[in-house]
């Protein structure tokens, strides 16, 4: 039986396991995603984006309108335990750095960084010095360019220039593959379409092709009420978890 955890034993800004991630408050901030809290010690109190007394902090730090009503402020001292539906967690820290992620996978920072809208949809850039907490579905690699990456296996990729879409030739040929190339949308595999990052950098992909926004089996009658288990619903823009925006259609 595995022993109790309490704010004695539990880990200080590291994982309790490969799931679950402290973070402790020593009278300072966080910014955390909504819903990714599941337990917390100690006296912590939570802020919305964009109201309340944190405005200067939220200036200076958070400038993503699209994502602003997706995430809160974790304010006081405590431990707070992050997790996010049993995908593998970490934390990493940057150094003067700058790291573009998708915004689902993004869990957590501190205000020493600044959080910025990436040109790309469906992703966020941090810009700065701290440490941050991002989810994936599997383990995460790194890899540097020149590369070509799986869309669903992209996590993010730091102090290298933005990719651009490489299409299979043969694929190409086709009428769906022309479609595809004009308006971005359709069904592909990773074989037939790719993201291409040249210069220097790094690439962060997970260790499987299924993005870890998509619903577990059997998950989708339980987001916000809409559709039925086993099938995916678009929300409205702004709405978390909102498909075309966490994946960038």
């Amino acid at each position: 039986m595995t022993t109790p955890q309490d704010f004695t034993t539990l880990p200080s800004d590291d994982n309790v396991n490969p799931y679950t991630f402290c973070v402790e408050l020593r009278g300072s901030r966080w910014f955390l995603q909504k819903g990714k809290m599941i337990a917390y010690y100690g006296q912590i109190d939570f802020h919305g984006i964009g109201h309340g007394p944190l405005d200067r902090l939220v200036a200076g730090s958070f400038h993503s309108p699209l994502h602003a009503q997706d995430w809160t402020v974790a304010e006081g001292s405590g431990k707070m335990l992050l997790t996010d539906r049993a995908f593998d967690v970490n934390s990493y820290d940057l150094e003067d750095g700058n790291l573009t992620v998708r915004s689902g996978n993004l869990l957590a920072f501190e205000p020493s960084l600044s959080l910025k809208q990436s040109i790309i949809p469906g992703f966020l850039t941090l810009i700065g010095t701290g440490k941050f907490v991002a989810a994936s579905n599997g383990q995460v690699h790194f890899v540097e360019p020149p590369v070509r990456v799986d869309p669903e296996a992209l996590v993010g990729w730091a102090d290298c220039p933005s990719p651009c879409h490489h299409y299979d030739h043969q694929y190409m040929r086709g009428v769906l593959g022309g479609l595809r190339a004009v308006t971005g949308l359709g069904g592909t595999s990773g074989e037939e379409h790719q993201y291409e990052f040249t210069g220097a950098g790094t690439v962060l992909i997970q260790s499987t092709e299924v993005m870890k926004d998509v619903p577990l089996a059997g998950e989708g009658a339980h987001q916000g009420g809409h559709g039925t288990a086993g099938q995916q619903t678009p929300r409205l823009p702004g709405q978390l978890g909102d498909l075309q925006r966490r994946f960038g259609l």
